[in-house]
C-alpha cells in the first residue's frame, strides 16, 4: 500500500496496513524527511521540494514511486489529492487500486451543479447555491444566491478555500483569496457560491457503500466548533439531534449516496437549523474526524476502505449497526488561539501525550519535528470515549490537562477552555461559539508547567540535533535501525 500523504493520517493508514499484515510504503517531502510516517513505514521514498505542488500534489511522482515500490494499492488520505479524479485515473492506468471512490464518482461529487440536481431529485433539501463560476459571473450569481454567502472551493475540504462574504463590495477580494487557497491546497482553483446561514449547526453523516449498491450510515458527527470554517472539536452523537431528526438525516445521507452511485467510505455534510437540515456537500474520502465514529460504532473505517476498494460487499445492513457511548475529538494544531489562531511554525521541542481509560491519540509529530508553513497545521488528535457525554467530556478534560507540545504555539489552551465552557457542556453551542464566547473572554496566563517544559526542551535541543535515519527502499524493520533520541 502506497500511503500518498503525510502527518497523522499517513501514520493512521500505516497502522491499519500493519494490522492487516500489509506492507506500507510512505512518501516524504524535504521538510518531512524525519517525520514519523516516514520512519514507521516498511519503505519510504523522497519527493522533491517542499511546496505541495512539488511533492504531495505531484501525481506523476506518486505513480512512479508506486511502480518502483511494487505497490498494489494507493491510499490518498485526506486533503491534497484525496478527492482528485486525476489521481484515481492515474492509478487505474497503472494497474494500482485506488482506495476511495472511483474517478467517475469523484468527478460527480466535484461537479456541484450536477450533484445538486441529483440530490434535489432524490428529495434531499439543499441551500441556494451555484455551479462553479467565473469571476465575471460572480456578481450576478451572488445577487441570486443572496448575502451573506460563502465562496467554496470545488476541490475543497478541511475548511480551505472558504470565505464568508457579507456585502457585494467584499466579493472580488474574497474570490481572489479563495481561488488562490484552492489552487495551492488542491491544485484546482474553481469555486462556487452558497447561501450562508448565520446561526446553525454543522452535522455530518458517515456512510459506507459497496460495489453492489449496498449503503449504510454510521450515525452523525457534530462539527460546529469551528474557526475560519475549519473544525476544532467533533463529537458523536450530536447533542442537538432528536431521534426523529437523526433518523431523517440518516435516511437523507443514504439517499444522497444512492443518487450519486457512491462507493467506499464518505461523509455527507448537512447544515442544521432548528428541526430543518440542508445538504452541503459530500466529502469523498476519509475525514479527519473519523475516530469518533470508530469509537462509537466499533469499526475500523480505514480497514473498511481497504476492503471496499478490494471489491468486498458489506456483510451487514443498517439494522445491524449498533452505536454505543459518546466520543469527542480535539484537533491540536500549531496555531496561536490567543492571536486569532494564526499559524505557528518552528521545531517541536517536546511532546507529552495523554493516556488512560477511554483515551486515544492519533499523532503525526514527535520531538524534533519541523512544523512547516507549507502544510496544514494539524499536529495530533486527542479522542475521548465514555458511556455518556458527561463521562467523555470528563475524560477529555483529564487528557487535555496531561497534553503538552512545546516549541510552537498550539490550540491546547482553547480546547481546555472549550470543554469547560457552559454552552459546550450543555450541548447548546453553534458555529459561532468562538466569536461569541472565546473572543470575548479574558485571556488566561500560560500554565507554569508548560513554560518550564518549553525552556528545558529548548535548552536540550540547543546542544543536540535530532536525527532519524532516512530510508529509500527500506530493509525489513529492525530495532537496530532505530536511533535512540
Amino acid at each position: 500500500m502506497l500511503v500518498a500523504n503525510r502527518g497523522e493520517i499517513a501514520v493512521r493508514v500505516i497502522r491499519a496496513c500493519r494490522d492487516l499484515g500489509m506492507e506500507a510504503v510512505a512518501v516524504y517531502s524535504v521538510p518531512d524527511r524525519y517525520a514519523p510516517h516516514a520512519r514507521l513505514a516498511d519503505a519510504a521514498y523522497p519527493l522533491r521540494g517542499a511546496a505541495p505542488h512539488e511533492s504531495y500534489l505531484n501525481i506523476d511522482a506518486l505513480i512512479d514511486i508506486a511502480r518502483q515500490a511494487g505497490a498494489e494499492a494507493l491510499h490518498p488520505g485526506y486533503g491534497f489529492l484525496a478527492e482528485n479524479p486525476l489521481l484515481a485515473d492515474a492509478c487505474g492506468a497503472a494497474g494500482i487500486a485506488f482506495v476511495g471512490p472511483p474517478a467517475v464518482v469523484l468527478r460527480l461529487c466535484g461537479d456541484k451543479a450536477v450533484a445538486r440536481e441529483r440530490i434535489v431529485a432524490a428529495g434531499v433539501p439543499v441551500l441556494p447555491g451555484t455551479s462553479p463560476i467565473a469571476d465575471v459571473e460572480a456578481p450576478a450569481a451572488a445577487r441570486r444566491v443572496g448575502f451573506p454567502l460563502l465562496i467554496k472551493a470545488v476541490g475543497g475540504g478541511g475548511g480551505k478555500g472558504i470565505h464568508l462574504v457579507r456585502t457585494p463590495e467584499d466579493l472580488p477580494g474574497a474570490l481572489r483569496l479563495a481561488r488562490g487557497e484552492a489552487l495551492t491546497a488542491f491544485g484546482d482553483g474553481r469555486v462556487y457560491l452558497e447561501r450562508w446561514v448565520e446561526r446553525a449547526r454543522h452535522v455530518e453523516i458517515q456512510i459506507l457503500a459497496d460495489h453492489r449498491a449496498g449503503v449504510i450510515h454510521l450515525g452523525e458527527r457534530e462539527c460546529s466548533v469551528q474557526r475560519r470554517h475549519q473544525k476544532l472539536i467533533e463529537e458523536s452523537p450530536s447533542p442537538a439531534l432528536t431521534p426523529a431528526l437523526r433518523g431523517r438525516m440518516g435516511e437523507a445521507a443514504v439517499a444522497v449516496a444512492r443518487a450519486l452511485d457512491y462507493r467506499n467510505a464518505g461523509t455527507v455534510e448537512f447544515l442544521v437549523e432548528g428541526d430543518s437540515f440542508y445538504f452541503l456537500e459530500v466529502n469523498a474520502r476519509i475525514q479527519v474526524e473519523h475516530p469518533v465514529t470508530e469509537l462509537v460504532a466499533g469499526l475500523d473505517l480505514v480497514q473498511w476502505q481497504f476492503r471496499l476498494a478490494g471489491g468486498e460487499p458489506l456483510p451487514f445492513g443498517q439494522e445491524a449497526v449498533r452505536l454505543s457511548g459518546h466520543a469527542l475529538q480535539c484537533r491540536i494544531s500549531a496555531e496561536d488561539p490567543h492571536a486569532q489562531f494564526l499559524p505557528s511554525v518552528g521545531r517541536i521541542a517536546a511532546v507529552v501525550e495523554p493516556g488512560g481509560p477511554g483515551i486515544r491519540v492519533d499523532s503525526g509529530v514527535q520531538a524534533g519535528t519541523e512544523v512547516s508553513r507549507h502544510y496544514d497545521p494539524l499536529l495530533c488528535k486527542v479522542i475521548a470515549w465514555g458511556e455518556t457525554r458527561e463521562a467523555a467530556i470528563a475524560r477529555m478534560r483529564r487528557a487535555l490537562g496531561e497534553t503538552v507540545i512545546a516549541g510552537v504555539q498550539t490550540t491546547i489552551p482553547f480546547h481546555r477552555w472549550a470543554v469547560e465552557e457552559p454552552s459546550f457542556a450543555q450541548g447548546t453551542y453553534d458555529t459561532r461559539l468562538i466569536e461569541d464566547r472565546w473572543e470575548r473572554r479574558p485571556a488566561p496566563a500560560s500554565p507554569p508547567e508548560a513554560v518550564l517544559l518549553v525552556a528545558a526542551a529548548h535548552a536540550y535541543l540547543r546542544d543536540r540535533t535530532v536525527r532519524i535515519p532516512e530510508y529509500r527502499r527500506a530493509a525489513p524493520r529492525s530495532p537496530w535501525r532505530e536511533q535512540d533520541q
